[in-house]
């Protein structure tokens, strides 16, 4: 399921709608600190805790949760950094019984959860708060952040001050752009995200487990779709490639090569340039191991079957305007994005989407913080996934899984985001000392 993502303005827009509706604010807060409280106590227990809360309505979540924490018998202090500033974290504040320390000169406790600042913070931390913060995280044992990690710019993952690291988020209604963005999302742990009665509507989501197409019981070959790969300089790159394509359950996959490659499986066919005008052919791999070849990617375009443009193949596009009318998938990392699309404002997500309008195509924006654009305006973010995956040849392994449930008729915007699910979950399953051969013979596992 895939779960909204939405902007700190889009979140407020939504809070007020509900508000409209006939939710009070104090309703809003009351379901939200009820939700971070259960939580917190699923996942750290009774161990005593030290409740940080700011003037704002994410200080007010506090005042609720340490309130309902207290009820299940927790040790539970507040320290205020300000006094609530807001009606509703007034009202919640009211509502609790104990007493209010200093922030600037409280002591830890064995549980930290930081309600200082969440959705909308648009500069750092003072420099006295920002150290008292990290000071009393050292001291704890369990850090638990309220929203967002204070100090997390909510739109674009950027770190406005030094933040600790936390063992688990709970966030409220939707999950925000930073959640799932670097660098602020190292920083996040465990994500829980809370239903508090908000509608959360837009075209922004965490991509979730894929509904991939199933087999016909009168299925062949062709109809559970071709993969044609095209062969370059590199040949073990785009071996890999056909073989995750037939892994990820392309009936039949095909690779032009002007020699052998010397250790593919024999469903694998090795053909020489071949014919890209066969009708049957659901979807062109290019560019893994392509090297300086610009006419493959030539060779590709002249075809009207749908394609996954990669690595070198997208370095030699030029203007990504040559793409326009051509039914592709493109999945570039930093470097490549930036060759294509030159060097863009605004955040990763922004940048892909309009690269995703720039050549009227999906763009996989890879990365620890995988974002899938469409032209449309939908933007997925890739769940996290292991840090092992930076190595060499697993792109070629995610252009191979595109391909092939692009082949097998899944539309390209949610082959593109099922590829990089599915790739994430085989990294999983593969551990920490996986090689990109690893990966492929993971999606077994994952697929099964």
């Amino acid at each position: 399921m895939n779960r909204p993502i939405l902007d700190a303005g889009k979140m407020r827009a939504a809070e007020a709608r509900a508000i409209a509706a006939g939710t009070p604010v104090e309703t809003l807060m009351e379901r939200a600190g009820t939700a971070l409280a259960e939580a917190v106590f699923q996942y750290a227990g009774i161990r005593p805790a030290l409740f940080l809360c700011g003037p704002g309505n994410n200080g007010g979540d506090g005042y609720v949760a340490a309130r309902h924490l207290a009820a299940k018998g927790v040790g539970v202090r507040i320290a205020a950094f300000a006094d609530p500033a807001t009606d509703a974290a007034k009202w919640a504040r009211a509502q609790w019984s104990g007493p209010v320390e200093d922030f600037a000169d409280c002591a830890p406790a064995p549980l930290l959860v930081d309600c200082l600042f969440g959705t909308g913070l648009t500069r750092g931390l003072a420099d006295n708060v920002a150290d008292r913060l990290s000071k009393l995280a050292e001291a704890t044992r369990v850090r638990i952040a309220c929203d967002l990690p204070s100090g997390v710019s909510t739109d674009d993952g950027e770190i406005l001050s030094d933040i600790p690291n936390f063992d688990l988020t709970v966030t409220f209604g939707a999950l925000k752009p930073a959640h799932r963005l670097m660098p602020a999302m190292k920083a996040m742990g465990r994500l829980v995200l809370a239903d508090i009665g908000i509608e959360a509507v837009g075209d922004w989501f965490e991509i979730g487990k894929p509904d991939l197409p199933e087999v016909a019981a009168n299925a062949h070959k062709y109809s559970r779709g071709l993969v044609h790969c095209l062969a370059g300089e590199m040949a073990g790159a785009i071996g890999l490639t056909a073989t995750a394509a037939a892994r990820a359950g392309a009936g039949y996959v095909r690779l032009s090569t002007s020699s052998p490659i010397a250790g593919l499986s024999m469903c694998i066919v090795q053909t020489g340039t071949g014919t890209l005008s066969d009708p049957r052919i659901g979807c062109i791999a290019v560019g893994p191991g392509m090297g300086d070849l610009p006419q493959i990617l030539t060779l590709a375009l002249t075809s009207h079957a749908p394609k996954v443009i990669d690595a070198d193949a997208i370095r030699h596009v030029g203007d990504p305007e040559r793409l326009n009318g051509h039914d592709a998938i493109l999945t570039p990392h930093e470097g490549e994005f930036e060759a294509l699309f030159g060097t863009m404002k605004g955040s990763k997500p922004e940048r892909a989407l309009a690269a995703a309008k720039a050549c009227d195509n999906v763009v996989v924006f890879k990365g620890p913080d995988t974002v899938v654009a469409a032209p449309d305006g939908r933007v997925g973010f890739a769940p996290a996934a292991p840090a092992w995956l930076a190595s060499a040849g697993t792109g070629d392994v995610l252009t191979g899984i595109i391909a092939a449930f692009r082949a097998r008729g899944m539309p390209s915007f949610e082959a593109a985001c099922a590829g990089v699910w599915i790739h994430g979950r085989a990294a999983e399953a593969a551990g920490p000392a996986m090689i990109a051969d690893d990966l492929v013979a993971a999606l077994r596992q994952v697929l099964a």
